[in-house]
Formats: C-alpha cells, structure tokens, sequence
C-alpha cells in the first residue's frame, strides 16, 4: 500500500526552500504532480499561483479531511559584515557546510561560531568574498541510507512531502496542502484552511510532518500520534484516529509534549472550527545536517495516512 520512495526523497532533499523562499520546492511538486498523476487513483484539481503565495492545495472528489505538510526549511540569511541570521531555529555547528547561490553565481561555505571577550557568541560565514546581503543559506545535502534508518538534512519536513505524495496516489476523495513559513511562525494554513472550508467545507485535518525523539517517543516504536505539545486537538477527533490505527494493527505510538508546534498549533490558533492531528515519524539530531529517522517508523507513518484518509473522507 504505501511505498518509500528514497531516489524521490533524496531529490526532494536537494532543493533548497527556506521558508520565505519555497518558489523551487513549489514547482517542483507541481511538476511531479502533474507528471505523475495519471498513474494515480484519481486525478486532484490544482490550486496556486494568484492568492496562494507560494503554497499548493490539491482536491480529490469531495474531501473532508486534508493532509497538510509544510514544504518550508530551517536555514540561515546573510547579514552585515559575513553574518548569518537564523530562518527558524537551525542548530549552528561550527564548521558545518551551507549552500546558496546569489548574483556572482554557487556558493559553498562554512558556519564559523566567533565568541567574543564578553563570552557573546555570534555566526559568520567563512568565503573568499562577501556573499550579496540576504542571501538565503541553507545545510549541504549529505543523504545516507541503510537497511535500518536514514540521516539527512531537511527530513523535517521533505518526509512530510513525500508522505503526503505517497498519500496522494491512493486517494478519491481528500485534498492535500503544500503549506509554507512553517519554520519561522506559521503564516499560510489559515489562509489555506479558509479556502477548503469554505468551498469544501473540509473541517479535518492531518499534519504530515516529523517530530522529534524523546523519553517517550523512541525510534522504532512506529508512527507518533500526538496526543498534544502546544497546542491540544480534541479529543474525540484523536480517539477516532487512534481506534482506526488500532483496528488496522498500524504500529504507532502517543505523544505528550508541553512544547513545540506545527501547522496544527496554527491551525488552531485560526477562528476556523478545524479538527487536526500531528502524525509523524520520529526523528533525532533535530534542526541539523543529521537529522535520523527510522526506515519502519517512515514505513508506518505512510501506512497509517493512506488508511486514515479512506476511512475519514
């Protein structure tokens, strides 16, 4: 039923999409979407362009519930004098490897932590020239795979991606949100939630993206199902996925966090009356070039989302 696709992963890991920046990432989904969709179960209507920024919404017949995965990365600008501001919250290692391109052409560079005789600690760049200022920088990709698990940067969220395109090709009625700026303070999915509710009047949501591992969330242990972090779904829309999981023997796990947040947590703060779940894959080395997933819980998050869209729409 559902099917990895690592070749497409690692593609989709090699586009840079920093949020603000998502135009790349945009077409290439488009692209795919359109390339691909006649080998699909049913063929989704396309909406963005004018009145969508950079996001993406596709309908299959008559949804009720939606998919929404941010197509957004973590990242780093260019600012004064080689410094590098954060996009979100990346983890700064010294000497780590960035990329970007700017007006003179490709750039590879190198994080530099510098702290100063006051203990303050600041982020630069190391280059032969001055990189034009505002230029988005993003992790080198460094995609490495074994029977086991898969390291890479940016698996939050080009999992969430792909998830949501493995969904995609099982799907008859349902639609799927290619969401943006999740990393640096949300800003789309209420724009995006609005137009599904009121011409679909789709009310439920999923949030195809990857969490982190914790003392309670472990690799291995199958798909996490938030049961809250910041924010809280209700709970008779979480008992309804947890009873569907359970009675078809999908391995998960629950979530209890007090913090962190998704397109859920910003779905919830619209005045839409949205129910919504968290749904993904743990992942450890969180924010950096190493993020690590297990192959299983990969392969059980993508079970579970073609199984909850069937029997939710």
């Amino acid at each position: 039923m559902a099917h990895f696709k690592p070749e497409l992963l690692e593609e989709l890991i090699k586009i840079s999409g920093a949020s603000g920046d998502e135009g790349r990432i945009r077409d290439f989904i488009i692209d795919y979407v359109q390339s691909h969709q006649s080998e699909w179960k049913a063929q989704p209507e396309l909406f963005y362009g004018d009145g969508f920024q950079d996001a993406i919404i596709l309908v299959f017949g008559q949804p009720k519930t939606a998919i929404f995965a941010h197509m957004d990365t973590i990242g780093f600008t260019t600012g004064y004098d080689k410094s590098l501001i954060k996009i979100g919250g990346p983890r700064a290692i010294d000497g780590m490897k960035l990329v970007g391109s700017d007006s003179k052409g490709p750039i590879e560079t190198e994080l530099m932590i510098i702290e100063d005789d006051d203990g303050q600690k600041s982020l630069k760049y190391v280059f032969d020239r001055e990189i034009d200022r505002g230029t988005n920088l993003t992790f080198k990709p460094n995609f490495r795979l074994n029977n086991k698990y898969l390291q890479s940067p940016y698996l939050d969220n080009r999992l969430g991606v792909l998830n949501a395109l493995n969904a995609a090709a099982h799907l008859e009625n349902g639609a799927i949100v290619f969401s943006t700026y999740e990393e640096h303070g949300g800003g789309s999915v209420g724009f995006l939630g609005r137009f599904l509710y009121d011409r679909y009047n789709v009310h439920q949501g999923l949030i195809s993206d990857i969490t982190w591992v914790t003392d309670g969330v472990m690799h291995g242990g199958g798909v996490a199902i938030s049961m809250r972090d910041s924010g809280v779904p209700r709970r008779s829309f979480l008992n309804r996925i947890i009873s569907i999981a359970d009675q078809e023997d999908i391995h998960y796990q629950l979530e209890v966090e007090s913090g962190g947040g998704s397109d859920g947590t910003m779905l919830q703060q619209t005045d839409l009356p949205f129910d919504w779940c968290f749904i993904g894959a743990p992942e450890d080395h969180v924010h950096s070039p190493d993020e690590k997933v297990f192959l299983s819980d990969i392969e059980d998050m993508m079970e579970l989302y073609v199984v909850l869209m069937k029997a939710l729409n």
